[in-house]
C-alpha cells in the first residue's frame, strides 16, 4: 500500500501542481478531493504550459487514472471547457473519472456568489465568484445536486425545478435580482453532461480496489491549509477542508490507508485576496518576489501578496495535517537576495507566541519575530542534487526543517520537471 496526500501548507499557490505532476509519474492514480474551479495549478512540460483548474495534474501522463472526488463541487461548463482545452493540446482525458457523489455548481450558485460578495462591502472575503461557497452551502443544507442526478434525467428535472424556484425567490427578495428559466438551464446542463456522462462512477469503489491491489495513489488538494474552512484564517477561507483529513472525506478512503502526507511550501509566503498576512511585504522586496516568482493567480490573474517565510504557519500546518515531509518550491526566486528573513514567532500584545492563533484580530495585529540568514548570489536553477546547492541555500533549508520539525523531501528550483531535487524516494 502506498497512498500519499499532497497538501498546501500555506495560503495556497504553493506549487502543488508541479509537485503532484512530478510524483504522478510514479503513481497509478491521482485523486483530487475538494474544491472546484476556484483552484488553479500551472504545470510546465517541456516548452508547454498547462493551467489546470479541476482536472488533477496526473492527466498529463497518458497511463494514469485521474479522479474528481466526491468532496469536490464541479461546474459542468468549466469541466467541459477544461477537457476540450486539454484535448486540443493533444492531452488524452480518457483516464478521467468523476465521482457520482460530487456536487454540481449551477448558474444560480455563480450569480449568488457575485451578489453576496458585492453585498459585503468593505468586508469582502475575496471570493473568485465561481459559485464555490453557495454550492457547498446547498450541500450542507441538503438541497445540493450531484453528478448521480445527471444519470437520471427525471430526477434531475424534479430537483432542478424545485431548486430554481427557491433560488429565484431568494434572488428577488434579497437582491432584487432577476431569476433563471429552469427549462433552459436544464437543457444546457444536460447537453454539457453528454460530454462527460460516461466518466461518472463510484470512485470510492475504484480507489478502494486500486489500493487493495497494491497500486500507488496520490491525493491532490487544492488551496492551502490556512484556507481550510475549519483550520484557516476564518472567515477569509474557502468552503471546504483543504487539510489532509479532507482526502479521506473527499474520496471515501479511510485514514488507515494513508502512508504519508507531503506539505508543499513555497520558499517565501504568498496570499491572494483579503485576510490577515503577518509577514506581508509592501515594499521593494515584496514586489521583487512578486515579479521574479510570477505571483499572479492561475485562476483569476490577481496579483498575489508576498512576504517572508512564516514558520508559525508551517508548524501549524505540520500539526493539523500530520506532515511527514515538506516539498520546497520556488527556491530560485530567492536567488540574489543579500539577506533572507524567516518568521519564527508572533508578538501579540507584548507576548511572543509560536502557536498560530484562532482570533482574526490576533493574527491581524501580530508582529512577526524574524531571524535573519545570509542570502546567496549564485543561481540555484541548475542544481540537480543537494550538494550542488550553495552553502547558504542549504543552511536556509536546514533551518526550515529545524523550525518545523519536518524533513524536506523535495526541493524545486524552477518550474520544469527537471528542476526538481528529490531528497527522499517517496515511491
Amino acid at each position: 500500500m502506498s497512498c500519499t496526500v499532497i497538501i498546501g501548507a500555506q495560503w495556497g499557490d504553493e506549487g502543488k501542481g508541479k509537485v503532484t505532476d512530478f510524483l504522478a509519474e510514479r503513481a497509478d492514480v491521482v485523486a483530487r478531493y475538494q474544491g472546484g474551479n476556484n483552484a488553479g495549478h500551472t504545470v510546465i512540460v517541456g516548452e508547454q504550459g498547462f493551467k489546470l483548474h479541476l482536472v488533477p495534474s496526473g492527466i498529463l501522463y497518458p497511463d494514469k487514472l485521474c479522479v474528481l472526488g466526491n468532496g469536490m463541487v464541479i461546474d459542468p461548463e468549466a469541466l467541459v471547457n477544461e477537457i476540450e482545452g486539454l484535448e486540443e493540446k493533444g492531452v488524452s482525458t480518457a483516464g478521467l473519472r468523476i465521482s457520482d457523489r460530487a456536487h454540481l455548481i449551477l448558474p444560480y450558485h455563480k450569480r449568488l456568489d457575485e451578489l453576496q460578495e458585492a453585498s459585503r462591502g468593505a468586508g469582502k472575503i475575496g471570493t473568485t465568484g465561481r459559485g464555490i461557497g453557495p454550492a457547498y452551502n446547498d450541500k450542507s443544507a441538503r438541497m445540493g445536486m450531484r453528478m448521480a442526478d445527471l444519470l437520471d434525467p427525471s430526477e434531475f428535472h424534479e430537483k432542478l425545478t424545485a431548486n430554481v424556484k427557491a433560488k429565484n425567490a431568494y434572488l428577488k427578495q434579497t437582491f432584487g435580482a432577476e431569476g433563471f428559466d429552469a427549462a433552459a438551464m436544464e437543457e444546457i446542463i444536460l447537453a454539457l453532461a453528454e460530454r462527460f456522462r460516461d466518466r461518472i462512477t463510484d470512485t470510492g469503489v475504484l480507489l478502494s480496489e486500486t489500493i487493495a491491489a497494491g497500486k500507488k495513489v496520490l491525493f491532490e488538494g487544492a488551496q492551502g491549509t490556512l484556507l481550510d474552512i475549519d483550520h484557516g484564517t476564518y472567515p477569509f477561507v474557502t468552503s471546504s477542508n483543504t487539510t489532509a483529513g479532507g482526502a479521506c472525506t473527499g474520496t471515501g478512503v479511510g485514514p488507515t490507508a494513508i502512508d504519508r502526507v507531503i506539505g508543499v511550501v513555497k520558499a517565501y509566503t504568498t496570499r491572494v485576496g483579503a485576510g490577515p498576512f503577518p509577514t506581508e511585504l509592501n515594499d521593494a522586496v515584496g514586489e521583487r518576489l512578486r515579479q521574479r516568482g510570477a505571483e499572479f493567480g492561475t485562476t483569476t490573474g490577481r496579483p498575489r501578496r508576498c512576504g517572508w517565510l512564516d514558520t508559525v504557519v508551517l508548524r501549524y500546518a505540520a500539526r493539523v495535517n500530520g506532515l511527514t515531509g515538506i516539498a520546497i518550491t520556488k527556491l530560485d526566486v530567492l536567488d540574489g537576495l543579500d539577506t533572507i528573513k524567516i518568521c519564527t514567532g508572533y508578538r501579540i500584545n507584548g507576548k511572543v507566541t509560536t502557536d498560530f492563533p484562532a482570533s482574526r484580530k490576533a493574527v491581524e495585529t501580530a508582529e512577526p519575530v524574524y531571524e535573519e540568514l545570509p542570502g546567496w548570489n549564485e543561481s540555484t536553477g541548475q542544481a540537480t542534487t543537494w550538494e550542488e546547492l550553495p552553502a547558504a541555500t542549504r543552511r536556509y533549508l536546514d533551518r526550515i526543517a529545524d523550525l518545523t520539525g519536518v524533513p524536506i523531501v523535495i526541493v524545486s528550483v524552477g518550474p520544469c520537471r527537471s528542476q526538481t531535487i528529490v531528497m527522499d524516494r517517496l515511491f
